[in-house]
């Protein structure tokens, strides 16, 4: 029969050499299990759409969309990372040091890509309302495709130099089997914050500030070529800016609260994100935050839930179905 401390261990056979369980509820491994589970299951459906719908219909095939492509597929592979996270509740690590690494390794890739992503979809979003003139020349698909590549290549580039002590040497700073830890000193968390988070979220929040102010200026100049019915005018006015302060700020907010907490851990030095007692509710946010991108970005777009039932009635398997007409 086995022994109280044995059952708190990782690997009991191993005994001293083994890490210990996190002592954790069973209603509250249960729940956290079921939760990962559930957004894993439901980050992977929805971006699987998204890729689906971009990848196959042509007509889809815009600069904008290849923006929305890319961040389906960096949040389609958070998917996957959430599944492995629930082998790791009660924070035993039984999967290796080399996959220890690659897990963080594609995680600080895949949430600095994602955020790089959102840069690029303010870019554009920018130039398509406050520079619409010239949209078309600034903005082409072969551009788009370059700077979701340059997006990817630096971000990979960027952190693979950051983990180079890692990369070097894994499994290193494990103090016992079982665990899985990494390092990243206080040079490293500072670049890395600058570059895939303070730097990209500033770029995001004044690009969205000046296209409200742009939309305000607009509604504002539309309300002055008005001649009839000014108070009605007046009405419609207060709707359309109430509308896109409420649609702008609803996507860096919600980004935010669910990107931030996962930084500040970084930045206060927090070795392993692994622990359920201690990053729970980060881990849980940052992962929820790819399950609700497709909701923000792609939801809303008729030509989307169009697609969907194409899909799902197998229509896309008929020949011809990529010239289907969705917009």
């Amino acid at each position: 029969m086995q022994t109280l401390d044995e059952v708190d261990l990782c690997f009991p056979q191993l005994l001293n050499a083994s890490c210990r369980k996190t002592a954790l509820p069973p209603s509250v491994s249960m729940v956290t299990y079921i939760m990962l589970t559930f957004i894993g299951l439901l980050t992977v459906m929805l971006n699987l759409l998204v890729i689906v719908s971009i990848s196959h219909f042509r007509k889809l095939h815009t600069p904008t969309n290849i923006l929305l492509l890319s961040l389906g597929i960096s949040d389609f592979l958070v998917g996957f990372l959430i599944f492995i996270q629930t082998s790791a509740i009660d924070s035993c690590w039984f999967l290796g040091d080399f996959m220890c690494l690659l897990y963080y390794v594609l995680m600080y890739i895949i949430a600095s890509s994602s955020i790089g992503t959102m840069v690029l979809i303010s870019v554009d979003r920018y130039v398509a309302i406050c520079d619409p003139m010239h949209y078309q020349t600034k903005v082409t698909e072969k551009k788009v495709k370059m700077c979701v590549c340059a997006c990817w290549g630096g971000s990979t580039l960027c952190h693979c130099v950051l983990l180079r002590h890692n990369l070097k040497h894994p499994g290193s700073l494990n103090s016992c089997i079982g665990e899985c830890v990494i390092l990243i000193n206080n040079i490293s968390s500072v670049i890395d914050m600058t570059v895939s988070f303070i730097g990209p979220v500033i770029v995001v929040i004044v690009l969205h500030l000046r296209v409200f102010v742009a939309v305000i200026n607009q509604v504002r100049a539309m309300r002055a070529r008005t001649a009839a019915g000014p108070q009605q005018s007046s009405v419609k006015v207060k709707k359309s800016e109430m509308k896109a302060a409420r649609t702008l700020s609803d996507v860096i907010v919600v980004f935010l609260l669910c990107v931030c907490p996962f930084y500040c851990a970084v930045l206060t030095g927090t070795d392993t994100l692994l622990s359920v007692s201690n990053d729970a509710f980060v881990i849980l946010l940052f992962y929820f935050n790819s399950s609700l991108n497709p909701l923000i970005y792609a939801f809303f777009y008729p030509w989307f839930r169009k697609s969907i039932k194409l899909i799902f009635t197998l229509q896309i398997l008929k020949p011809g179905s990529s010239d289907f007409k969705l917009m």
